[in-house]
């Protein structure tokens, strides 16, 4: 864009369109108009209700102490925008700088900022994921859903993956007294988020609160009544397991299909940008029309080697949205990166669980306060000798410290001051990750190599 006059037009008269009622979709409408964004707005969302918050789905609402209806998000201020609501966009013409959607409208923009953020896995089998009794829980509708089918009181509930979802749920079905059955094909739940040392925690956490937990075991598949309602699910070790609600709970998928065949940069790991959340297209040049945040983005991180890092954290998602709106409106001179660390929390069977930075790309681990045993601890994670992430259980003041050490890079080990007498705590181990070729239920960050304008040289050895 050159020029301050063309910039004034922008932001005077500009038309910016919105894909994405989401939580990062209002964020950013609220900086733009912060900003001084005067211009037309308009807000595409394929749910008919405007952006509500995700996290108390699983907790709060599943538990009876929340309804789906009441978790609006708050306004920061009024957007002065028109909705287009319950109407999905299907298409993106990015030579005419045109949005099509499922009711044939075009929308016309100057900026578009995409923030369709991700949907819940289904189950595999389309006739076994539709019978009476099966849920995924994403949208408010699913919270809602899932909630009337726990009033019930079912004779038992099986959660199929334990991530940080399906935890959530089992522990929802447990502080409401109804029997639930865990199915994880890893080793341990969180073991995809957290690693194998934390995963055993969790699974003590689980087995205490009177999970039946199962891991290491696939469902392999769902079987209904004569009445098309689930009744039991069949699992890898030949067990059938009875049950009248079954929660599929296998991770998200990023909205881009919407995408294909658009020129965007954008495939089944999200869409592509820079630092400053612009859209690449599929030859890995960025474009300057284009911007992207929330789950949906894939953006490399300075603090993380710029690998491209997808993060399905609601942080990330609401700091995203502020740079990419900042930089919708500025020259490049005085655009801003993307530079957020991380950070995820989550309340399962009582304890608090938080996390900074990477803790996938963490080779080695070390519990530096606290005990295992206890369930109150700081650990912290290491990569090539530096800190990369750490997490806490119910120890969350700890965590601002690592954040810096983080953030400055601090050597790992992480040397003794800090480190509690305790003898857990002298000795990193391996943070024990499965191998990231095998899929395992619900990690929240996920690493999806460099970016596609990288063209990084290769030195092969010459052989003597």
């Amino acid at each position: 864009m050159s020029g301050d006059g063309t910039l004034e037009h922008l932001r005077r008269d500009g038309r910016f369109v919105v894909v994405g009622a989401s939580l990062a979709g209002l964020r950013a409408a609220e900086t733009m108009r912060e900003k001084g964004f005067a211009g037309s707005l308009t807000m595409i969302g394929d749910e008919p209700y405007e952006p509500y918050d995700r996290p108390p789905l699983s907790k709060q609402v599943l538990l009876g102490k929340a309804t789906a209806e009441h978790t609006a998000l708050p306004r920061r201020r009024e957007i002065d925008a028109e909705w287009r609501l319950g109407v999905p966009a299907t298409g993106l013409d990015m030579a005419a700088r045109r949005v099509r959607l499922g009711n044939g409208d075009e929308v016309e923009y100057d900026r578009l900022l995409i923030a369709t953020g991700v949907r819940a896995r289904p189950w595999p089998n389309e006739e076994e994921g539709a019978l009476g009794g099966v849920f995924v829980l994403r949208t408010r509708d699913d919270g809602a859903a899932l909630e009337r089918a726990l009033s019930a009181g079912p004779r038992r509930v099986l959660v199929i993956g334990a991530g940080f979802t399906g935890s959530e749920i089992a522990s929802a079905c447990r502080e409401r007294g109804l029997p639930v059955t865990v199915a994880e094909r890893g080793a341990a739940p969180l073991v995809g988020a957290l690693g194998g040392v934390i995963g055993e925690v969790a699974a003590g956490m689980h087995r205490e609160n009177g999970v039946d937990l199962r891991t290491g075991v696939m469902v392999t598949g769902l079987e209904g009544d004569p009445s098309g309602r689930v009744r039991g699910a069949h699992l890898s070790d030949g067990e059938t397991i009875e049950a009248d609600v079954v929660v599929v709970s296998l991770g998200a998928q990023r909205n881009t299909e919407w995408l294909s065949g658009s020129g965007l940069g954008a495939g089944p790991r999200g869409i592509a940008c820079d630092a400053g959340c612009r859209a690449f297209d599929v030859r890995g040049i960025v474009t300057d029309d284009i911007f992207v945040a929330g789950d949906v983005a894939r953006s490399p991180h300075a603090l993380f080697g710029y690998q491209f890092l997808s993060l399905e954290h609601w942080g990330n998602a609401v700091a995203q949205a502020e740079t990419a709106a900042h930089n919708m409106l500025s020259e490049s001179v005085d655009r801003l990166p993307h530079l957020w660390v991380p950070g995820f929390w989550s309340s399962q069977f009582g304890v608090n669980i938080k996390s900074v930075g990477v803790p996938p790309m963490g080779t080695e681990i070390m519990i530096t306060q606290g005990s295992r045993e206890e369930r109150r601890f700081a650990a912290v994670y290491g990569y090539q000798g530096r800190v990369i992430a750490a997490v806490t259980f119910d120890n969350c003041r700890w965590l601002p410290f690592y954040q810096r050490q983080i953030e400055t890079g601090a050597p790992f080990p992480v040397p003794f001051e800090t480190v509690d007498r305790r003898p857990e705590g002298h000795k990193p181990m391996s943070a024990d990750f499965p191998d990231p070729s095998v899929p395992t239920h619900g990690p929240t960050i996920t690493l999806s190599g460099y970016s596609p304008a990288d063209r990084k040289m290769t030195f092969i050895p010459a052989h003597h």
